[in-house]
């Protein structure tokens, strides 16, 4: 089997990518509060001699390293987001577990940015041997509102950019195994809000009001008739509903509803088209009830879609310095109807987010649990074949 030497990263390198994974797990930091991490990611950026790092959504950083080598002038983006989850960590195993309560680095963010920092130090090292520009973001906010991944899109930190690469460790691909497919591969994740009104009355003479709680049943029964009769079946739109409370006692017509769901397509054309369908049911299922909704909803982010070339280039790659057996493109059950803010980012430029496998005796458990986790190996080898693609990218 072949195995990727690892001449792109130096030793002093390899250790800073290991002590930042265990320095974030230890420290987790919640969606648009990773103040400390960021301090961290800048402190050991300045350390290697790789300055004039910018901020962007507050909590976020972005450096450049421009090459001085002759050759195509091309700029490619690579990001890694470095927020945690409100996860109680469950892994005592661990010798950098969370040392914050009630907060883990559950969905292996430390480890994403850990490669993003270990791609920037190598290519700042490298930077006579190269041409064009890499910038690497150190993304905030990438699980919760408002997106890190929005404020890139909306501040134009990728205009003039060539191509941008992403990443994400996966829970159901052997460790040591690469993933990608061309095409959508998450879903766009749409927030809505329902109020039903109705009319309070006594409980014993419900004629006399109209019932909110049913016309709240009435409105999860049929809205979910839009993804199973209305959305092709290989888009896999979902829709959920997340939260609902109305109700003040036993007796009582309940006179109003309040709910909030997500709405999910691997479709951009489709993502106007069901929040439209959504507000039409819970507008008719009022009226027909009688009664009134007050519907709102919010665009999160786009699906992730990946760059066909850019697949097959990242394919060719890892047969290249891996071996045939260690890529796949098989779609896979496990978050399969997730989302991720890399969307906005292969919104604007062509993009590659690939995945890197983690499942291993020990590390079984799946992202957004609390006995999450990966092996500290899988680190070097994703660097370096970040590293490496990477360059293939500004010199094509």
């Amino acid at each position: 089997m072949k195995t990727i030497a690892n001449n792109l990263l130096s030793g002093v390198e390899q250790d800073a990518i290991i002590e930042m994974r265990h320095a974030m797990h230890r420290e987790p930091e919640l969606s648009n509060n990773e103040w400390k991490t960021r301090q961290r990611i800048l402190e050991t950026l300045e350390r290697f001699g790789l300055s004039g790092a910018k901020t962007f959504h507050n909590t976020g950083l972005y450096v450049d390293i421009e090459g001085s080598a002759h050759g195509p002038r091309r700029s490619v983006a690579v990001r890694g987001d470095i927020d945690a989850l409100p996860i109680q960590e469950t892994r005592d195993d661990l010798s950098y577990r969370s040392q914050v309560p009630g907060l883990m680095h559950a969905c292996g963010h430390d480890m994403h940015a850990s490669i993003a920092m270990g791609t920037a130090l190598a290519f700042h090292r490298m930077r006579e041997n190269f041409s064009g520009k890499l910038r690497v973001f150190f993304q905030p906010a990438e699980e919760a509102e408002p997106l890190g991944g929005r404020s890139v899109a909306e501040e134009g930190l990728l205009s003039g950019f060539d191509a941008a690469i992403g990443f994400h460790v996966k829970t159901d691909l052997p460790a040591g195994v690469y993933g990608a497919r061309a095409g959508a591969v998450t879903k766009s994740a749409d927030q809505f809000a329902l109020k039903l009104i109705g009319t309070m009355a006594h409980g014993a003479r419900p004629h006399a009001g109209v019932d909110a709680i049913a016309m709240a049943g009435a409105f999860i029964n049929e809205v979910q008739k839009v993804v199973s009769r209305e959305m092709p079946f290989d888009d896999g739109a979902i829709i959920t509903i997340g939260t609902i409370a109305g109700g003040e006692a036993t007796n009582i017509i309940c006179p109003s509803v309040a709910m909030t769901g997500t709405i999910r397509t691997s479709s951009a054309e489709r993502r106007t088209l069901l929040v439209q369908r959504v507000r039409e049911i819970a507008e008719g299922v009022a009226a027909m009830h009688r009664g009134k909704a007050e519907f709102s909803h919010r665009l999160g982010e786009p699906p992730v879609v990946n760059d066909t070339d850019m697949v097959e280039r990242f394919r060719r790659l890892v047969v290249e310095t891996v071996g045939e057996d260690k890529f796949s493109d098989k779609k896979s059950p496990i978050a399969g109807g997730g989302s991720d803010d890399f969307g906005f980012y292969s919104a604007c430029v062509p993009s590659i987010y690939f995945w890197f496998g983690s499942e291993e005796r020990g590390n079984q458990s799946g992202v957004h649990t609390p006995t999450f986790g990966a092996s500290d190996n899988l680190l070097v080898p994703t660097t370096e074949l970040t590293v490496r693609y990477c360059l293939e990218m500004l010199n094509s």
